[in-house]
């Protein structure tokens, strides 16, 4: 195979998505012919004069495992350029860093709870207004945009009432606005959706999720196509700092080797689950994207190469036993599991169970909760590889 194309930051842009996963970024070492990028554990890079060195001063700025690692994550979302950062949430916060006081932002009104942490504990403090709407209709974007639109934050599909926007129509809303489309990919990873491909300007993953996908490495990413974007962002992650150490790019580059097979897994076991409780008799409402009743089934077909493996449900009122409510009995449900383990995160390869209202979007006031349709009763499956027949009997049994 020609893998010319593989060691650029461009990749090869015909080759089939399987086999991107497997190269993209790698490149035997020449030194040793190890197949593995080598973890570069090493803070600093001695030079041969003052200025003249090989590509690399200091780790904060440079470090050949968390290159190979960028490289990789250009290639898997079909952009030119990849920066990892030490967390998902480093990567937000490093895009939001672009603007200034005054400055817009038009966000979903559901979102995870750590961005909307972030955007509202941490920097509207500085003067920058984040203006909340349903990006599920493209309208309520174009109507917020003001002469201060400079960035739309977009997730889709959203965390957790998965949600499902228009990449490609709000992408030409932003454009026109003269603002930035930032689409958190995170659910979707590479392997469903390329929101670059629709007109994104850059791309968001928690990389702790699907991209590591072994629950075992907290780091995040941004990728995109404009060079001077790419600029910025670099001076941003090299003088701020939030820059993963090369054991974690490590891991994360294993965890791509096997993004195509552990996401078909994902999808197949989602679309089980996701139909075996919605013809559970105690289950009320399922949200899962792949139903072709879902509001948002049309935009996620034509975007979407598949559904996910992430699923919301809650339970039906008229099935509790006498003396409890919605939230008590979704407490108990959520404790009851044994396959499915109760954390927060998602996408690793093991099964978990979450309760976001008091995990990972208790940061959100209840009443603004209730309000985007959050109840206090949901509970969010993240959808493992296991057999899917053992994760149904164990939803059974925690049901009843």
């Amino acid at each position: 195979m020609d893998t010319t194309n593989l060691n650029s930051p461009l990749g090869d842009r015909g080759m089939k998505l399987a086999t991107k996963l497997i190269h993209a970024g790698a490149t035997p070492d020449p030194s040793t012919g190890a197949i593995m990028t080598p973890i570069y554990q090493t803070s600093t890079y001695v030079q041969e004069a003052p200025g003249v060195h090989k590509g690399f001063e200091y780790a904060r700025s440079q470090n050949p495992t968390r290159k190979a690692l960028e490289e990789a994550f250009a290639i898997i979302e079909n952009g030119k350029f990849g920066l990892a950062f030490s967390s998902g949430v480093a990567a937000t916060d490093s895009v939001i860093k672009l603007l200034n006081p005054g400055d817009e932002v038009i966000c979903a009104s559901d979102m995870y709870g750590g961005s909307y942490r972030l955007f509202t504990k941490v920097w509207e403090r500085y003067g920058i207004k984040f203006i909340y709407v349903d990006t599920t209709d493209a309208a309520n974007v174009k109507a917020a945009v003001t002469a201060n639109t400079k960035l739309v934050w977009l997730e889709t599909p959203t965390n957790p009432l998965m949600n499902i926007s228009d990449i490609e129509a709000i992408a030409a809303i932003s454009k026109q606005a003269g603002a930035l489309l930032c689409v958190d990919n995170t659910f979707a990873s590479p392997y469903l959706q390329n929101p670059l491909d629709l007109g994104a300007d850059i791309v968001m993953h928690s990389v702790t999720k699907y991209l590591g996908g072994h629950s075992d490495v907290i780091q995040g990413c941004l990728m995109m196509n404009d060079a001077e974007l790419r600029e910025k962002l670099y001076f941003i992650q090299k003088s701020c700092g939030a820059v993963p150490g090369p054991m974690d790019c490590f891991l994360v580059l294993r965890g791509i080797k096997t993004l195509g097979v552990r996401m078909k897994a994902h999808c197949e076991n989602g679309k089980i689950i996701a139909n075996w409780l919605r013809n559970h008799p105690k289950v009320a409402k399922v949200y899962w994207p792949g139903f072709e009743d879902h509001p948002g089934y049309a935009v996620a077909k034509k975007q979407m190469r598949d559904f996910g493996g992430m699923i919301s449900f809650e339970l039906k009122n008229d099935s509790l036993p006498p003396g409890r409510d919605g939230v008590d009995e979704a407490k108990r449900v959520l404790s009851s599991t044994h396959l499915f383990s109760l954390a927060e995160s998602l996408g690793g390869v093991e099964s978990l169970i979450n309760h976001p209202a008091s995990m990972t979007h208790a940061s959100i006031p209840k009443e603004e909760r209730i309000k985007n349709g959050l109840s206090d009763s949901l509970i969010r499956l993240s959808v493992g590889i296991e057999d899917a027949d053992d994760l149904m009997e164990d939803l059974k049994k925690a049901i009843g």
